[in-house]
This record gives structure tokens, sequence and C-alpha cells, in this order.
């Protein structure tokens, strides 16, 4: 099957999965300039979007990233790509520690309180807070505020309207506000 502009990202992962190189290629045209802008609102080294991006990709080829069928594409990309850049930040940061620790002293930039956020929301306060949330509230959260989406991009994703994740994330940010004070 050759990958035609015109196919859906449904088709160009049908395709992907019996191996066309020509359907990656336009899923990556497709959806990997905006990835990167994305990614880039959230880190501002390159070097380590860029990297994100590739490991989103080489998962889509590979098949370790399954897509269920009936879900947005890009909002299935985007997550996938956000958990690859926190995982790089982590392993980033924890070769700048073990540098750190080797040379003695402390180098390097400072990161910034966007990276901070992404690598300290499972520790601490807040990853109880999330923890004791209900299934439902807790995946609005994770689609709207960890994974960046928009609410209607949260609503295409979890399958529910547009105005229950308005109230799902407004009772989930009353909650937190609660247990967190």
């Amino acid at each position: 099957m050759s990958a035609l502009p015109e196919q859906s990202d449904a088709e160009l992962l049908a395709a992907i999965t019996a191996g066309d190189r020509s359907a990656f290629e336009a899923l990556y045209r497709r959806h990997g300039p905006w990835l990167t802008v994305r990614l880039r609102y959230r880190c501002p080294d390159a070097a380590l979007v860029d990297d994100a991006v590739q490991e989103t990709f080489l998962a889509v080829w590979r098949g370790s990233a399954r897509y269920r069928e009936g879900g947005d594409v890009a909002g299935w990309l985007w997550r996938i790509g956000f958990r690859r850049l926190v995982d790089t930040i982590r392993g980033q940061r924890a070769r700048d520690r073990l540098l750190r620790l080797l040379a003695g002293r402390r180098w390097g930039a400072e990161p910034s309180a966007e990276e901070e956020l992404l690598l300290g929301v499972e520790h601490g306060d807040l990853a109880g807070a999330l923890a004791r949330l209900s299934p439902d509230l807790r995946a609005v959260m994770q689609a709207t505020v960890l994974d960046g989406l928009s609410t209607r991009e949260a609503a295409s994703l979890l399958g529910i309207p547009v105005g229950t994740v308005k109230t799902r994330a407004m009772r989930a940010r009353r909650q937190l506000r609660a247990d967190l004070t």
C-alpha cells in the first residue's frame, strides 16, 4: 500500500503496521512538526525535544505504541510524545546528577520551573492528591494539565463530551485544592 496525502491517519497507521515506510513518512510529515513545536513549549532544550519526537515515532514504527481505532491520532501521538519527553528529561537529569557527583561540584543551568513540575509530579503531596482522585477526574487532569491537551482534544481522547471534561476538571481542581491546603 502506498501512502497518499489524502489517506486518513488511521489508514496510515494500518499501513505502518503492515510495514509501509511511505505511510510512516507521511504520518511523520503530517504530525512531526507540530509535535516538535508543542513539546518545545514544555522544554527549552531542543535536543531533548528532538529525542522525544524521535522516540515517539520509533514507538509507532516498532508497534510498541498501540493505537485504538476511533480515537484522535494527534492526541494519541501527543500523549506518547509527552511521556517520552518526561522520560528523556528524567534520564538527562540523572546523567547530570551523576556527572556533578563525579566532578565533585554542581554545574549547568538550573532546570526550568516546568521541568521541575514535570519531574516532581509523581512525588510528594501532589502525587498523593492525584492518586486520591477518582479515575474519571484523574484522567481529565492527566489529559488537560499534565499532557497539555485542550478541552476539545481531551474530550476526543477520552471519548466524552467537552462539557463533561470541563465539569470534571472543575471538580478535580476543587478536590486537589482541598487536599493540598
